[in-house]
């Protein structure tokens, strides 16, 4: 007897356990066609983004950087497509957001004197040296950088999130898809991605201020505020 009750409550316990995955599953199947769908809706051609009215600047998000250098092939592609933006006059600043939490590791530097080299005045450049996450970066293009309506860059995947995120922050932003090579390792980036979908759908809900945020730094003027270097 005794051994057929603990055999009913094994049973009962992995059914439970069954319908708690099934449901988590569920659950993150549709956040994730929720907020794909949202950030579809929001992203617009090149040509569309050059139709905009009042945009306070492009943000391009940043990615891997090469001995605090040289982008990588999809930072590379994000700037491209950013100053490719600046040049046709959709938005009068680019703002550079990524990861400089480190002295050895420096995103944004490396993005700005791209940007240079691509013959764009040094003071329509702002850095965000604070932009850790993709949250951090669009919630601080507001609170800091005090932008309202923005053109978003980085690659299709990424920019769903980018996008909804900037919706549930009070942000007009529009986002350009900087697809322009194929990229290795993209299945586990994508995999990768559903997951923080689901972390910044949640994130987006409570709204919580990002590790720094500091003095204003309003988009609207001398981008050399943020240069760090001499």
């Amino acid at each position: 007897m005794m051994h057929i009750k603990r055999k009913r409550l094994i049973i009962a316990v992995f059914a439970a356990l069954l319908c708690l995955a099934l449901i988590g599953a569920a659950g993150v199947a549709g956040i994730n066609a929720h907020v794909k769908s949202f950030g579809a809706g929001r992203i617009i051609s090149v040509a569309e983004a050059a139709e905009l009215d009042g945009v306070d600047c492009i943000l391009v998000l940043g990615c891997k950087v090469h001995n605090n250098r040289y982008p990588s092939v999809m930072l590379k592609d994000r700037l491209d497509t950013g100053i490719g933006l600046y040049e046709l006059g959709v938005a009068p600043k680019l703002l550079m957001s990524g990861d400089h939490g480190q002295v050895e590791y420096d995103e944004v530097n490396a993005m700005k004197q791209y940007a240079i080299d691509a013959s764009v005045a040094s003071e329509d450049i702002f850095m965000d040296h604070a932009g850790f996450s993709t949250y951090e970066s669009v919630y601080r293009a507001k609170a800091v950088f005090c932008a309202e309506k923005i053109v978003i860059v980085t690659q299709e995947y990424h920019l769903y999130r980018a996008l909804y995120i900037a919706h549930k922050l009070g942000l007009e932003a529009y986002g350009v898809v900087s697809d322009v090579h194929a990229y290795g390792g993209q299945e586990a980036r994508e995999t990768r991605e559903v997951l923080a979908r689901v972390k910044d759908f949640a994130m987006s809900i409570f709204k919580p201020d990002p590790k720094y945020l500091g003095d204003t730094i309003p988009v609207s003027g001398n981008g050399d505020v943020t240069n760090d270097k001499a």
